[in-house]
Parts: C-alpha cells; structure tokens; sequence
C-alpha cells in the first residue's frame, strides 16, 4: 500500500505536483517515509535522484529564482524544521504554462514535498524564525551552469508574502539576477 498521495499537475502546470505522505502517529510522536521509489514509481513518478542538499536559513531569508542551464534538474523539495513560501516558475519553451508560477506552504508541521521539474525556476522565503530545507535532484549542481530571474520580477508578478521588503535578506548574487522577459 502506498505511503503517498500525489496531487498531480498543481495549478493546470504539467509535472509539478504535491506529495503528502501519510504519517503514522502516536503517544510516542511520528514516522513516515520522506521517499520510496516503489511508491513514486506506482504514481508515475519514475526519477532517478542523486543528490541530496540541505540549507538552513533565518526569518526573512529570500533565496532565488534559481534554474540550470544544460543540466536541468528535477527537485524534490520539503521542510524540517520551520515554514517557508516556496515557489516554482514554468520556464519550458513551448509550455502551455510558460511564465506560471505555483507557490505553496511548505512546513515541518504539514510535511508536503513539491516536485518541481526540469525546466523551472525555484526559489524560497523562510516564514519562521528558523527553517531547514532539503531537496533531492535528479542531475548534480554544475557551479557554472546557474541562471536566475530577479524574485520581485514584474512580469512574473509572483504574490510573496512580505510585509515589508527591507526585512528581506537577499545574497548578493541572488539581488542581482536578470529578468524573466530577457531570458526568451
């Protein structure tokens, strides 16, 4: 029997899809499998993971829009400890969803995984005090591959939940990411 339900193709946006894992709960607190190939193969969810990352970010954190190049990658991402606003944009050339966006809460408490798939932009904001992130991918990092689009680009208009943007901290790097519009 499996231990996931997928919600399959979030928002109209082929591949992208939520995973909740069914959680075995008692006095005693909870297990759960984070990932079973045979339970993701059975949902037609058939990748290869293999890498494994894992950051740590404060409050205010705002990391992204992130994408490879040539080595696309397929991300498996969830929450530990904490919350986050995370966020994915279609970026496939010819996608009926080009240019969409899906966001989604992301928390330890409610242990939703979003699998975000080759040929999207990824980014995060860390909601909580403190939040630790991990994601599986199914190609490796290549440091000069990288792209990125600003996280505030207009044309995207994505909705992030910031009260005020002075709060935000934002590398450097990610600050000074292109446009959307210049990426066709």
């Amino acid at each position: 029997m499996s231990q996931i339900k997928v919600i399959h193709n979030v928002d109209g946006i082929e591949g992208l899809c939520i995973i909740e894992p069914k959680v075995h709960s008692d006095e005693r607190g909870y297990f759960m499998e984070t990932y079973n190939a045979n339970d993701m193969k059975e949902a037609g969810l058939d990748i290869n993971f293999v890498q494994d990352n894992q950051s740590a970010s404060v409050k205010g954190v705002l990391r992204g829009l992130h994408f490879q190049k040539q080595f696309p990658q397929t991300k498996l991402v969830r929450v530990i400890k904490g919350e986050v606003f995370d966020v994915a944009v279609d970026l496939r050339a010819g996608s009926p969803t080009y240019g969409k966006y899906h966001s989604e809460l992301l928390s330890a408490e409610n242990k939703k995984q979003y699998l975000i798939p080759k040929g999207f932009a990824h980014g995060f904001l860390v909601l909580s005090d403190e939040a630790e992130f991990c994601y599986k991918c199914d190609d490796f990092y290549h440091a000069n591959d990288e792209g990125g689009i600003i996280w505030n680009d207009k044309d995207l208009n994505i909705k992030w939940p910031i009260e005020d943007e002075k709060e935000l901290i934002i590398s450097t790097k990610d600050q000074m990411l292109g446009r959307f519009k210049d990426l066709r």
